[in-house]
């Protein structure tokens, strides 16, 4: 197949969004795969992160942490005509991004309100580093200064109608729209990374995608600060969504 037939698709999402969901929608098309946060490794060798990310060691051991690698991997592998990385905006670091433009570059983004609550569950006390607010509009400059093909993706909207914004991000893609993206089979898929043990519970419980339902939970006092700082990142996301 040559590659210009080959439609590689970077999702950039910040954590504890619907990113694992989407790529399970993806999972279920017979014309893609999907790769589970190639950059994760990379990540956590180079940064503190690694000090209290559940099981960092562990994943570092299973994965290429050289993140030029990594990136010469999703431009080179052509096992099927759609590719789908789903890719934390924050893995990045100091990449160089000008591989961006030979790809589709999705950027996923959630209210603060809700994502940070989430995140807090599993890594108390998170920095604008755990979060990737300020590295999602940090990319997005990127990506207009590349003129890279880029969409953005709200995901409380998505939530509210999957079928429709699946629909215009296929289109955008340049794939027809599969209704199999709506629903998989609860429980784990073999791409899932070593990680899914403690991130994945709520995904391998679900179907599909799940109603959007606000939290409830108040944003501890400590981390109302990170709110603050997040929102001005949201809202340019947000502004330019699908």
């Amino acid at each position: 197949m040559s590659d210009q037939k080959i439609k590689r698709i970077c999702l950039w999402s910040c954590p504890r969004n619907i990113s694992t969901a989407t790529m399970y929608s993806f999972a279920q098309r017979k014309d893609t795969k999907v790769f589970d946060e190639p950059l994760y490794g990379y990540y956590l060798k180079q940064t503190n992160a690694a000090s209290y990310h559940p099981g960092a060691k562990e994943i570092i051991n299973s994965m290429e942490s050289n993140g030029n690698a990594v990136i010469d991997m999703m431009l080179k592998n052509r096992e099927k005509p759609v590719l789908f990385f789903k890719n934390m905006t924050h893995h990045l670091l100091d990449l160089d991004t000008s591989f961006l433009k030979e790809v589709t570059n999705v950027l996923l983004t959630r209210d603060p309100k809700d994502m940070i609550p989430s995140f807090n569950q599993v890594i108390k006390n998170p920095t604008m580093q755990d979060v990737g607010y300020a590295a999602h509009t940090k990319i997005l400059k990127k990506l207009d200064n590349l003129n890279a093909k880029t969409i953005v993706l709200d995901s409380t909207q998505t939530l509210k109608n999957p079928e429709i914004k699946l629909k215009k991000l296929c289109d955008f893609i340049g794939i027809p729209f599969d209704k199999n993206m709506l629903s998989w089979k609860a429980g784990a898929i073999p791409e899932d990374g070593i990680w899914a043990k403690y991130w994945y519970s709520n995904v391998h419980k679900s179907t599909g995608f799940q109603k959007y339902v606000p939290k409830k939970k108040n944003i501890p006092e400590q981390l109302l600060p990170l709110l603050e700082e997040c929102i001005p990142h949201y809202e340019i996301l947000k502004k330019r969504s699908i």
